[in-house]
């Protein structure tokens, strides 16, 4: 009796042990799936506010828009009132009338610049929505305090802390961080038309190590790193490509502690706006220029 009793003392211990082993696994697991989770959302979020912000502002625009359009029109129909007015009062003769109307013609066609302008502005913004959305996404596993992702003023940035690139006082790209500048060119390289400028910043300690001069030696050497990477490693093209550097000159934080240095050493990539694109828009197309030189010959 006392033998079948030991056995099954045994037998509901192993059972304990087995639940309790399967209940800390679930456990972990849970708690792993409740971060990933917190953290989604919390990305989700700050997607959801830029897009707010971003909408917003193209709403005012589109607003202000409509209202220069609107008083466009309005002073179309004005003008074309005074001037049948004044060649029924014989003010002007029929050539006087034809010459204003073609110089309100060309007035009409700097209007059509502005508003294909606007167009192009508006599809940028689209662009540039969507390219910091699928960066916050590659980059999601990514601690938040080292990676960056803004658009301010039209233009992307992605700020690098440099303890994820670099040892102290190096140029030379860490192993570890060839991880994240994957996940980068990974989206950049769905935008091959799309020009980009790596830009090194350092702290104000001053440069005293190796065969380079100063921070500004340090600086775009680190800049040049991470664009060899790109380019050597990673397939991005080199032509869209520009390296720079700033040392010390253009901080983010103004501190003299050590966290303040910290930020302030980090690399930045910046997605440059294709402005050639803006000035094409600015030329006359043949009916702009038709009008134009009409309107000279008059």
């Amino acid at each position: 009796m006392k033998k079948i009793i030991y056995v099954l003392v045994c037998i509901t211990l192993l059972s304990s042990c087995v639940s309790t082993r399967k209940y800390s696994k679930v456990t972990e697991k849970y708690n792993v799936l409740l971060g990933t989770y917190n953290y989604l959302q919390s990305d989700t979020k700050g997607c959801r506010e830029l897009m707010n912000t971003m909408t917003a502002q193209k709403v005012k625009m589109e607003s202000q828009m409509q209202a220069l359009i609107d008083e466009n029109t309005m002073l179309k129909k004005n003008n074309d009132q005074t001037i049948n007015q004044l060649k029924d009062l014989s003010v002007i003769s029929e050539q006087q009338a034809q010459n204003i109307k073609k110089s309100l013609e060309t007035i009409d066609a700097k209007d059509n610049i502005i508003n294909r302008l606007h167009k192009k502005a508006s599809e940028k913004d689209s662009l540039n929505l969507n390219l910091v959305m699928n960066l916050k996404g590659n980059l999601r596993n990514t601690n938040d305090s080292d990676i960056n992702i803004k658009v301010d003023k039209g233009v992307v940035y992605i700020d690098i802390s440099d303890k994820l690139l670099f040892k102290r006082g190096k140029y030379e790209v860490s192993e570890e961080s060839k991880e994240v500048l994957a996940k980068v060119a990974e989206v950049l390289r769905q935008h091959p038309d799309m020009e980009f400028m790596v830009e090194g910043n350092t702290d104000d300690v001053p440069y005293s190590s190796g065969i380079l001069i100063d921070n500004w030696d340090l600086s775009v050497k680190r800049a040049t790193s991470v664009i060899r990477v790109l380019q050597n490693e990673y397939g991005l093209n080199p032509v869209n490509m520009i390296a720079a550097g700033r040392g010390e000159y253009k901080p983010i934080a103004k501190g003299t502690d050590e966290e303040s240095k910290s930020i302030n050493r980090r690399t930045r990539i910046m997605v440059i706006p294709q402005l050639d694109q803006f000035f094409k828009l600015l030329e006359p197309t043949k009916k702009d220029g038709a009008t134009n030189k009409s309107a000279t010959r008059q």
